[in-house]
């Protein structure tokens, strides 16, 4: 029996589901890995993820639109998977505990990524620093012009406005482009102008 860890659930399904929707006539090639039976029963490995991940690095800018989106999708299932009494409890909580709340929320979604993936974040006044160490997004051989983990600015921004908050995400620094130990993301979080959380529903 492989003792190879197994790649989460929510990422390689927010994976195909993205490829369905930004790249649609491609989405039987990459099915060559992201196969039914392993998405049914969790067992799509690391190898099989890099390969994807390699092949959509070469589809140009729709690179970006496909990882951001599978990372929103990541955050959709994420939360829907929360009961609804928690996600009524962090709901009514004052803007900046529930600030916190979402983030641990959104640290969660990133273990249950891979097991080796992990994110550290130090909220100051507003503005959140999310070092992100082990993203499978960024295992290269080779340095990029751009960098390459998306998935979890979108996700983190997504998983903070199901809470009723707005944030502004960006890639500080990518260790695929500048071959540092990790990446470093920074989130602006602001309360959303809706008056009522979409998380609370």
């Amino acid at each position: 029996m492989s003792t190879e860890p197994r790649i989460g659930r929510v990422l390689v399904a927010s994976l195909h589901q993205a490829i369905s929707d930004v790249l649609p006539d491609r989405l039987e090639f990459y099915e060559n890995w992201l196969n039914a039976p392993g998405l049914r029963e969790g067992t799509i490995g690391l190898a099989p993820l890099s390969a994807v991940l390699s092949f959509l690095r070469l589809e140009g800018e729709a690179y970006n639109r496909t990882t951001a989106l599978a990372g929103e999708y990541a955050a959709d299932w994420s939360i829907s998977s929360m009961s609804p009494i928690e996600r009524r409890l962090i709901s009514v909580l004052p803007a900046p505990l529930r600030a916190r709340a979402a983030f641990r929320a959104a640290r969660a979604l990133v273990r249950s990524t891979y097991p080796g993936s992990r994110a550290i974040v130090k909220l100051k006044r507003g503005t959140a620093s999310v070092d992100l160490r082990g993203s499978l997004f960024c295992e290269v051989r080779e340095a990029t012009d751009i960098p390459l983990c998306g998935f979890y600015v979108a996700a983190f921004a997504r998983v903070l406005q199901k809470f009723g908050l707005h944030a502004d995400g960006h890639v500080h620094e990518c260790r695929a482009a500048s071959r540092g130990a990790g990446c470093q993301l920074r989130v602006e979080v602001r309360r959303s102008r809706e008056s009522e959380p979409a998380a609370a529903a």
